[in-house]
């Protein structure tokens, strides 16, 4: 059995309980890990305390010098922890690799930007002469970083890379389905010279350890990415001793393919956006707007494309020109999306595209791409987290974009055209956090990255989310004359 990490030690819950790790390909439980419960937060939070003493104070180059000599090592284990997240979360060796190296691409650019942190100094006209004033920006203290499933070490990265850099502390909730990766990625970075406490795991069911996160009094920030639900429960919780707190959240992002759109850049950008890691993304494309003139094309593209998927274990590679695709994280998701999908279809969906099937074992959904799916349809009202693409024809850009407004959701978006009168407006009136233009959706370390509406609230990436983790002094010394 794993254990969690608690002031530098590797421990067991107090409970003495465990949880089971089950490879979604096989459904095999093949480790455990312990359930924690709200002792074993207050031990970690202690902890993260503590050590926030010490490495608050730390000079920013030296700070940068541990998070590198930790990025290397963990550089060096790469295929370790990438066999690690193929068996416990499902995606094919190579898209682990890919988050891997997404990670550590996003620790280097914090580790960057540790030393950068700057305050700012300014005159006072009112008192010129007599006095001046400064704003000096420091470390917060305990954060809490509640991270999902379906890429648990990238969307860690993106809260621990910050609030280190900052000289923050922090406590990491992994999803239940995925702890082990963020579990040895924590002991490389203590093992390469990240003092005690600076990073604590505590591994436990999101309703106990999560919740008595957000609601401990010594825990200042909280960042979470999950579900629009999960984040309202958060932010109520934590709103008592009013945390700041970031929840990156559900999405539909929308995508609207022009009439002038190179349509094989769109489709291979598309294929990708939504079926990589199985669809498993919040910011994946999930529902595509295309124009009339173009829509038959489009959709033999499409197809071809998708119909190269196959479904199977990660850790096996696909034949070329196959692609491999691995299963859901669990089986609730594969349900859930198979109602989704059950759904439209009573409403009068099309089914265009279903891949086959992959045996009787795993939490595997095949990819499937569907058409006229009313509106008011689960497929569109909800968040589908998996490979099931829903295709709209339209006629103008206004109904193309009043549809893709048309949801709860308002995370990211992207547009297909070199009609620069087209992209202006697309940027302007879509509702959403990120537009991407003849790009698939990717989220960059160096740009900020959140959601609009029922999608979030706050920025992860980016200058931006150091912000985030410090707070700001206005501080006037006067006695001047």
């Amino acid at each position: 059995m794993a254990q969690i990490l608690v002031g530098g030690e590797k421990v067991s819950a107090r409970s003495g309980e465990e949880m089971p790790v089950v490879n979604p390909a096989t459904e095999e439980e093949f480790d455990s890990v312990p359930k924690a419960g709200p002792e074993d937060v207050d031990a970690a939070v202690a902890a993260a305390k503590e050590a926030f003493k010490e490495w608050s104070r730390k000079d920013p180059d030296e700070r940068s010098e541990i998070m590198r000599a930790g990025i290397a090592r963990i550089k060096e284990s790469g295929k370790e922890i990438a066999q690690l997240l193929v068996r416990e979360q499902g995606k094919p060796f190579m898209e682990a690799m890919g988050e891997l190296h997404h990670f550590l691409h996003g620790m280097n650019y914090y580790a960057d930007l540790a030393s950068k942190i700057e305050g700012v100094y300014a005159t006072l006209p009112s008192d010129l002469g007599r006095a001046y004033g400064m704003v000096i920006k420091r470390p917060m203290g305990v954060c809490a970083a509640i991270v999902p499933y379906n890429f648990p070490l990238t969307l860690m990265g993106t809260k621990i890379g910050p609030a280190l850099a900052a000289g923050n502390t922090v406590v990491v909730k992994p999803a239940n389905t995925t702890p082990l990766a963020t579990l040895r990625v924590a002991e490389l970075l203590h093992e390469t010279g990240l003092p005690a406490g600076v990073l604590n795991v505590v591994t436990g069911e999101g309703r106990v350890v999560g919740e008595a996160l957000a609601a401990h009094p010594d825990v200042r920030r909280v960042a979470l990415t999950g579900s629009t639900a999960t984040g309202r429960r958060l932010m109520e919780v934590a709103a008592p001793k009013f945390k700041r707190v970031s929840a990156e959240l559900g999405g539909s992002d929308p995508v609207i393919v022009f009439p002038d759109a190179d349509v094989d850049a769109a489709v291979r950008g598309i294929n990708i956006g939504r079926f990589f890691n199985a669809g498993q993304a919040c910011l994946a494309a999930k529902r595509v707007y295309v124009f009339e003139e173009i829509y038959d094309e489009f959709m033999e593209s499409l197809i071809k494309r998708v119909s190269r998927y196959e479904l199977g274990d990660g850790m096996e590679k696909a034949e070329k020109p196959r692609i491999r695709m691995g299963p859901l994280n669990a089986a609730r998701h594969r349900d859930t999306l198979a109602e989704q999908l059950q759904d439209a279809v009573d409403k009068g969906a099309r089914v265009v595209y279903e891949g086959e099937k992959n045996g009787s074992k795993g939490y595997f959904f095949a990819p499937t791409v569907i058409e006229n799916a009313p509106h008011e349809s689960r497929v569109v009202r909800e968040e589908t987290f998996g490979p099931l693409l829903p295709v709209f024809k339209v006629n103008d850009v206004d109904e193309a974009i009043r549809l893709a407004n048309d949801s709860m959701y308002g995370l990211g978006s992207s547009v297909w055209t070199h009609n620069i009168k087209w992209i202006h407006k697309a940027a302007q009136e879509i509702e959403a956090g990120m537009t991407w233009v003849n790009q698939l959706h990717y989220g960059y370390d160096e740009l900020p990255f959140g959601g609009v509406k029922d999608s979030g609230i706050g920025r992860e990436h980016g200058k931006e989310a150091i912000e985030h983790y410090l707070e700001s002094k206005s501080v006037v010394i006067g006695g001047l004359d």
